[in-house]
């Protein structure tokens, strides 16, 4: 770890958690609602009015992003490997955002395109189960497209995200499986499909759900590489915590920042995003939360 991310962080901690101050800690930069797919799921994509980034507006959230308080950023899309602004790429954007003074730069993607080379600190892969599981989700031919690109892309820090969902639940337990057995993979992200409009059939009951999370806890306890900590996973359980939208902030695609779009709404009460039983543990300083997110930001 950097010695200015290992002062930062226990400042920006103290600051949050004793006085009260909220400063965000990460930064979700939506680069472009521009995507190569059509995921049942997603709540970015559009067909009509897409939104692309230059160069000098994402230089100009990342400034706006790093005087809030930001240290970490994540690009995502749409689908980030087909952004352009003239000859410059994911790349430059990566290479921009370290420049400025944030300490790790992410891409997220859907393994449609190859990104060997990318010179993100970490690669997340969308992966929503294993085979058909993932193509009934984002379509036919995407799982084998994922794989070869996977392979091909010998980052040392490439981790897949799940996103459990009424088509794919069925998958989880051989995706944990395929998370540990593939080389290429570090971790294994485990998160729930948050019921935006019109994607309301995807979301999981709660009792599935609690059974899916004591499986994941299970897999982890018997040292399978996933992300998710065991305070984090079990807070998911209830979704009775205090959450904590604010440690990270959205820049989207038409330049608009702020919180989660389901803050202050029903749908924050179906969150599955489990960043967010992740923060509420850290808050009540849970060890193995604060190892966790210590190692995935090292």
């Amino acid at each position: 770890m950097k010695i200015k991310q290992l002062f930062y962080l226990p400042w920006w901690f103290a600051q949050a958690r004793f006085f009260g101050r909220k400063r965000p800690l990460q930064t979700v930069l939506f680069i472009s609602d521009r995507c190569n797919l059509q995921c049942k799921h997603c709540s970015v994509y559009q067909q009509e009015n897409q939104h692309n980034m230059t160069y000098d507006e994402v230089r100009q959230h990342l400034e706006y992003s790093y005087k809030l308080g930001s240290r970490f950023v994540d690009f995502e899309g749409g689908e980030v490997m087909i952004w352009r602004d003239g000859e410059r790429r994911i790349n430059d954007l990566i290479n921009l955002a370290k420049e400025i003074g944030f300490f790790s730069a992410t891409i997220t993607t859907n393994a449609q395109l190859p990104f060997a080379g990318c010179n993100a600190d970490s690669i997340w892969v969308s992966l929503d189960g294993i085979g058909p599981y993932h193509e009934a989700v984002r379509g036919k031919g995407t799982f084998t497209r994922l794989e070869k690109n996977i392979a091909s892309c010998e980052h040392k820090h490439l981790s897949v995200n799940m996103v459990v969902n009424t088509l794919n639940y069925e998958s989880v337990d051989e995706t944990i499986e395929y998370a540990r057995q593939n080389p290429a993979i570090e971790m294994i992200s485990i998160n729930f499909h948050t019921p935006f409009p019109e994607t309301e059939y995807l979301m999981i009951d709660p009792k599935l759900r609690n059974e899916i999370i004591d499986r994941v806890i299970d897999y982890k306890k018997r040292g399978y590489p996933i992300m998710n900590s065991f305070s984090g996973l079990k807070k998911m359980k209830n979704m009775s915590f205090k959450k904590r939208c604010w440690v990270t902030n959205f820049v989207y695609p038409d330049g608009s920042h702020g919180n989660c779009i389901g803050e202050g709404t029903a749908i924050c009460n179906d969150c599955g995003f489990c960043m967010a039983g992740e923060m509420a543990s850290v808050f009540n300083f849970c060890p193995d939360t604060i190892f966790a997110g210590l190692k995935l930001r090292g």
